[in-house]
């Protein structure tokens, strides 16, 4: 059994993280609310519009541009090659990555490919944005660069973000909710509502993302203890 009793509603256009041990099922969740998945038992309820997922790794097609990986979800629907050049343009320039746009993914750094996967996945303007640990491989000061980049454009855009990470500081500093998860059958043990500080550099090092991150780390600690029992 991988979930036990587990239930989470998502409000529209919130930001939620998902936090737990690793094998606990979160990535695998995630894959349930993007229909990747099907499930044993139980439902899963999603709201119209588009999905768009950023995995862990860019997965950008190596023979194309910048521009056309992030035009290609429109390719598929058989969008106009106008339309969807004009907005990949403008989804590469809310990630400040339109300069870029002819190059091919092996001339990008680690930061600039998850850059343009960011871009890919809002292209379509989705409903609902599935993020399963899109910076984990990237050095700190990148990683925290990208999170106030992803952070700004979901206050401006208001899409349905949902986050999988195993950095609580990064949970807390993206999204509004925290919910963590026990070991395997997992089961919700916390569900934290984040500090409402504006997210500058400074909050990376403020008390209250401190606060926040430890709380949400006392009550993984505390499921991974009682599930050694």
């Amino acid at each position: 059994m991988l979930f036990r009793s587990v239930s989470l509603t998502l409000a529209k256009g919130s930001f939620t993280a998902l936090v737990g041990p690793s094998g606990c099922g979160k990535t695998t969740l995630l894959r349930l609310m993007g229909g990747l998945e099907s499930l044993d038992g139980g439902t899963v309820r999603r709201a119209d519009g588009a999905i768009s997922f950023c995995f862990q790794e860019p997965r950008l097609l190596p023979w194309r541009s910048v521009l056309d990986n992030v035009a290609w979800p429109l390719e598929l629907q058989g969008m106009k090659r106008e339309e969807r050049t004009q907005r990949a343009q403008a989804a590469l320039a809310r990630v400040q990555l339109l300069e870029a746009a002819d190059r091919r993914p092996h001339a990008l750094s680690g930061g600039m490919k998850k850059r343009v996967a960011i871009a890919r996945a809002l292209v379509a303007s989705p409903a609902l944005l599935l993020l399963d640990e899109p910076f984990g491989a990237l050095d700190e000061v990148t990683r925290q660069d990208l999170d106030a980049e992803l952070r700004t454009l979901w206050e401006r855009e208001r899409f349905t973000a949902v986050l999988v990470t195993h950095s609580l500081p990064e949970a807390v500093y993206l999204a509004e909710r925290v919910v963590v998860f026990s070991p395997r059958p997992a089961r919700i043990v916390a569900d934290l509502v984040t500090p409402t500080a504006r997210r500058d550099l400074a909050f990376w090092t403020s008390p209250d993302l401190y606060a926040a991150a430890r709380s949400a780390s006392e009550a993984l600690h505390g499921a991974m203890m009682e599930a050694r029992r």
